[in-house]
């Protein structure tokens, strides 16, 4: 697990003590997870970026990771960076209520937690689908998106 203190400052210092996540936006699986969280955050705890987008792009390349297979979202909460299984536990905590129900996902070895993640990562746009275009967001939803986290 990284923190966000171990990123980029100028990465960082955009970051700031939000929660975060980073998602796929042609992906219909990870882009139902972001419709999800933004239907049931009726405080507005998240923010979002677009891994396609200009900022989106920036937390995986500091991590080390992929920008042209997005094969996890990032999730940022309490100053702390999760990926694959670990990302939705730890969104689903965030959000609260009965959603924390899923947080004890996390704390499933790892070996199998990630081995399923990635059967399905490596599978979702067969499974899923792909869209051709990201959502158009209406002003309201622009306003959760980081600056430069949308296309």
């Amino acid at each position: 697990m990284h923190r966000v203190s171990s990123l980029p400052p100028d990465l960082r210092d955009e970051i700031g003590t939000r929660n975060l996540i980073v998602f796929d936006g042609e992906c219909v699986l990870c882009s139902g997870f972001f419709r999800f969280v933004l239907r049931h955050d009726r405080t507005a705890r998240f923010s979002f970026a677009l891994a396609q987008s200009p900022f989106g792009s920036r937390p995986y390349r500091a991590l080390d990771l992929p920008v042209d297979e997005f094969e996890t979202n990032i999730v940022i909460t309490r100053g702390q960076i999760h990926q694959r299984g670990d990302a939705f536990a730890h969104a689903m905590r965030a959000l609260g209520g009965p959603w924390r129900a899923f947080y004890p996902l996390r704390f499933l070895p790892r070996i199998i937690k990630d081995s399923i993640y990635h059967l399905i990562a490596r599978n979702r746009y067969r499974i899923f689908g792909r869209y051709d275009e990201c959502l158009v967001p209406d002003d309201a939803l622009k306003a959760r998106f980081l600056p430069g986290g949308w296309g």
